[in-house]
């Protein structure tokens, strides 16, 4: 019996990710999109990968730019999250960026970055896979943002004494 894409969200929605936003560049042109479709894929070479909607407006420039950052978001970051969710071109209005080696924009407030440059794509239905070879990056202390059953969930505080 095949499984629906009902079905298949309910089940998925039971997995929780953190969020992020990925991000690229193609001459002056960028785009975003909020991502928790990312895998750390290989260590030696350092790989990671992001699914993206083959009809997403990020799914051309992507490909065009052969670069991507995955941008770790804080759990400060969900209006962010929620903008760069929606359909169509994204606003960067009011954010403040950077750039690493690939020219990729990167989140200042980020609460880590990879910056990737696109190593090989394979389709898997309605997606294709960008697979990114890690060249430049960094972390920060700081709590990131969840998602969960359909929402947005953040970390119990730590208990000082664990």
């Amino acid at each position: 019996m095949p499984v629906d894409s009902v079905l298949q969200r309910q089940v998925m929605g039971r997995f929780a990710t953190g969020v992020t936003i990925v991000t690229t560049r193609h001459g002056d042109e960028i785009s975003g999109m909020t991502a928790n479709a990312v895998v750390s894929v290989s260590l030696d070479p350092p790989l990671i990968l992001v699914c993206v909607d083959l009809e997403g407006s990020m799914h051309g420039i992507l490909k065009a730019g052969a670069c991507f950052a995955v941008n770790v978001l804080t759990s400060d970051h969900e209006d962010l999250s929620t903008r760069f969710a929606k359909p169509g071109p994204k606003d960067f209005s009011g954010i403040e960026l950077t750039s690493a080696q690939t020219g990729a924009p990167i989140l200042i407030d980020a609460l880590a970055y990879a910056d990737c440059k696109v190593v090989d794509v394979i389709r898997g239905g309605d997606h294709d896979m960008f697979i990114g070879q890690i060249v430049a990056g960094e972390s920060h202390d700081g709590e990131p943002l969840l998602f969960y059953g359909g929402r947005y969930a953040k970390l119990a505080p730590r208990d000082e004494g664990s």
